[in-house]
This record gives structure tokens, sequence and C-alpha cells, in this order.
């Protein structure tokens, strides 16, 4: 492993020092992790491959090999344990694998012709029609949230750069930052970054400029409660391990799940921890959009009126409070499914 983590830096022209910064620590660990005198952990192994392009499954089968061989070296058992452990991680796998119902296969089937038709129309592709979408997904992810802006006064306060009156600065300040957060997601799909911790506080941080700007990108210190749901986020203290294990859950399954489910499953797990004291709905909702698009997807716009919002919170409570997922993953994927259909019948026009 240690020669695959000095190669992959040299390769990336980086110094010890730099990508110590970017993982926020001591340089001496970084030259400790080459010379094979300390073992990164496991998030640091999730951060490495992330900084470093190094692709995360072969960095962590050499992490776990050498932490394997440390710790049963040449036991006289070792192999027979190994063969013991080896049934029993392939049964918790099996445990723990996605379920994907024949309802949910049969949209995904369907999004997926779907998408094949959208790229022959990609040289069709229009700004002001890319514009006038953003600016809806702004409007409504808004709404979901209360605000009370309608669509053409949200365009006139991001476009035209006007005060609507008797509308609050929040407000004003959640449709700007929107949309610059909207901006912000298609750089990272520009540049091909993974979603990893400072681009997910990054989103946030968009969020909340200017309206709680002491907690704009980063994580509650303090315990919350969700508005209408009987979920319980878990306590403050738990919260920077949550995310640890939410970025590597990402980095073990990007590559493995349909991108619709993917993205889907990024949104309910980020808004079940809850990390941040407000604005934890419209961050996982572009942290879901981020995946989508990125995939060669489009937007999943949920809309904020009144039955589509009540559909949305009540598949999110039964996937946090009964442990099934399958209601809100067949929310999303129909929403993406209408999304790329209409999207597609402009288009096509």
């Amino acid at each position: 492993m240690k020669t695959i983590i000095k190669d992959a830096r040299e390769k990336k022209g980086l110094k010890t020092r730099e990508v110590a910064q970017l993982m926020g620590i001591d340089q001496a660990l970084i030259s400790k992790f080459e010379s094979g005198t300390r073992k990164p952990t496991k998030d640091q192994i999730s951060k490495l491959a992330q900084i470093l392009d190094i692709d995360y499954e072969t960095l962590m089968i050499a992490w776990l090999k050498e932490k394997i061989l440390y710790e049963i070296g040449d036991d006289e058992f070792a192999l027979k344990a190994l063969m013991v452990a080896e049934q029993e991680i392939k049964y918790n796998k099996t445990a723990s694998k996605i379920e994907i119902s024949p309802t949910l296969e049969n949209i995904l089937k369907e999004i997926d012709i779907l998408k094949a038709k959208l790229d022959t129309y990609r040289q069709f592709d229009s700004y002001r029609i890319t514009q006038a979408l953003e600016l809806e997904y702004t409007f409504e992810s808004n709404r979901i949230e209360g605000n009370t802006m309608t669509l053409r006064e949200t365009d006139m306060v991001i476009n035209e750069g006007l005060t609507i009156s008797g509308k609050s600065m929040r407000e004003h300040l959640e449709a700007i930052n929107h949309q610059e957060a909207i901006g912000f997601i298609k750089d990272l799909m520009q540049r091909n970054t993974s979603l990893n911790e400072r681009e997910l506080l990054s989103i946030h941080n968009l969020i909340l400029r200017g309206i709680i700007p002491e907690d704009a990108g980063r994580y509650r210190k303090v315990q919350v409660m969700i508005k209408g749901s009987s979920h319980m986020p878990p306590q403050p203290y738990m919260v920077a391990k949550e995310m640890e294990d939410y970025f590597i859950w990402y980095e073990t399954n990007k590559n493995k799940l349909h991108p619709v489910v993917l993205a889907a499953e990024m949104h309910e797990r980020l808004v079940t921890i809850h990390p941040f004291i407000d604005g934890n709905g419209r961050t996982s909702r572009l942290v879901m959009n981020l995946i989508l698009l990125q995939k060669g997807y489009i937007i999943a716009n949920i809309k904020g009126d009144y039955d589509c919002r009540m559909q949305y919170y009540q598949t999110l409570e039964t996937a946090q409070t009964k442990n099934s997922k399958e209601d809100f993953l067949l929310f999303i994927a129909q929403i993406e499914k209408e999304n790329l259909e209409r999207y597609i019948g402009i288009i096509a026009q």
C-alpha cells in the first residue's frame, strides 16, 4: 500500500505537505504512510483515494490485507479463521444488499431508455432551456422549505437583481444562494470532481451564506429535531463519525449501484444524519443532483406544491423510521423519469 500512495502522489505532482493540507493532517503522517511505519484510518483511506485519484477498492484491499496480516500473522489457525470469516462476510454482504423491487427495476429500465434517447438529442441542448429549468429547480427546492416567492419573483431576483416588496431578506438570499450552488455543482461535474467532505461543506456554505454565516459549511454542535417528523437525528457528537461513514459508503458503492438509486440513497442518508443546523434538505437535493449530472442524467426537480411535498416527506419518514427505502427510491425514480420525459419533449420539438 505504501508504494501505491507514494506513486499516486508523485504522479499527481503533489508534495507530502500539500497532501497533508488537503487532508487536514500533519505532514509527518503522510511520510509515515508512504514508509509503512503508520497505517491510515479508514476515513483517511477514503480521503487519500479522492485526493490522489486512486481507485478506492484497490486502496481498500491493500489496506485490509496489511491490517489482516498484521493482526493474525502466521498463527497456525490463521487460514482456518480466514475461511470462517469469509463465509460470515459473504452472509453479511448478502443481508445488507440494497433490494431492488421489480417495480423499481422497471422504472429504472424506462429511465435508461429515456437517457439513451436524450443522448441522441444532446446537440440540441440550449443554454436558455437549461437556464429556465435550473430557475425552476431553485424555485421548487426553496418552496419545499417554505420560501414564498413565485417563479417570476425568483427570476426577477436572480436574473434582474431586483428586490421584491413584501419578501424577506432571507427569501432573497435563498434564491440567490441556491442558484449559485447549482453553478457550483455544475462546475464539479465538469471537472469530474468526486463528491467528498470538502465539496459537500462548500455546497452547504453557499446555501447558508449571509443567512446563518456562523453555521454555513459547518456541522451542527447542538441536537436538532425535524419539524413534523418522528425521526430523531444523531446527537451532535456523533455527526462527524456518521459523515465519515457516509463518504465511505459512497466510495464503496458509487460504481456499483444504478445512478438514480445511488443519488437517492445519498440524499436520504444525508438528510437522515441531518448534519447541519439548517439547509439539510436543499443540500441533500443538490448532492443527489450532482450525482445524477455526473452520471449523464438530468436534475430531478421535486416540486414544492402540497401534494408532492407531502409525498416527499412521507416517503422520507418511512425510510427513516421503518427501515424501508422502497417508497423513497420509487419516488425519486419517478421524479427523474418525469423530468427526462419533459426535457426530451422540449428539446425534440
